[in-house]
């Protein structure tokens, strides 16, 4: 485990809905610490609060109160196109679904975030070759998502993530439309990721291979953190 402060920390996060003349409460007094360069698991039952965490995490959500600081910035207090260019320059996301445009090829899908940072074309094309290298996919370059199975569609997902370079990489249910051996592939590389490139993971998951290999596990119920398991040897080796 690191010794490195904690890259995350949340200090009494609460999040309200307001739906129907109702409050509800998907997260409720929510602290904890997010160390540097770990893959850490948010799980629980469906209705926890896990999604709107990580949302809350990358400031796609604000909190009804308290806060969330990324290396000591507290991410509410700050105005808000600051607050965008936080999370686009040191952010990256992963989702169940993949979020590929569907026109766009992988190596297009890939460069969607870099165009967004202005970037050279030189380097925007550099990152790309860099990132579809590093998954396995660099023959792939050229295919739109319905030519890629779920498997290769998630590799360029998380491509796309690695290609802006970001501290930190929030994922939900990356693995939750793969089989299992699949989900292990996907799990390998992301390990990689935190083990090789020093990446803070926070990973949503009901998939049990993904928490075996997590450093930490945070469990919410309804919207509490109900319990905090911290495991030294997960991930050092990830079944092929």
């Amino acid at each position: 485990m690191t010794n490195d402060p904690a890259i995350i920390r949340v200090r009494d996060l609460n999040r309200v809905y307001h739906l129907e003349g109702e409050d509800v409460h998907a997260v409720r007094d929510v602290s904890l610490d997010i160390p540097r360069g770990v893959m850490s698991a948010i799980v629980g039952r469906s209705g926890a609060g896990k999604t709107t965490l990580l949302n809350l995490l990358s400031a796609l959500d604000e909190p009804t109160s308290g806060q969330v600081f990324i290396d000591e910035v507290d991410l509410f207090a700050l105005p808000e196109p600051k607050r965008i260019a936080l999370r686009r320059d040191r952010v990256g996301f992963v989702f169940q679904n993949f979020g590929l445009l569907p026109l766009l090829s992988a190596a297009e899908n890939i460069s969607v975030p870099l165009r967004m940072q202005r970037m050279r074309r030189s380097e925007r094309e550099e990152r790309v070759r860099e990132a579809l290298e590093w998954v396995g996919l660099s023959k792939r370059a050229g295919h739109r998502p319905y030519e890629l199975s779920g498997g290769e569609q998630q590799r360029v997902s998380i491509a796309r993530a690695l290609a802006a370079r970001p501290d930190i990489i929030l994922a939900d249910e990356p693995t939750g439309q793969l089989d299992s051996q699949t989900g292990k592939q996907v799990l390998a590389i992301m390990q990689r990721l935190v083990d090789d490139q020093n990446i803070t993971m926070v990973v949503v998951t009901h998939d049990p291979q993904v928490m075996k290999q997590t450093q930490i596990t945070f469990e919410l119920s309804d919207g509490h953190l109900v319990n905090t398991e911290t495991r030294e040897t997960a991930g050092s080796s990830i079944a092929q």
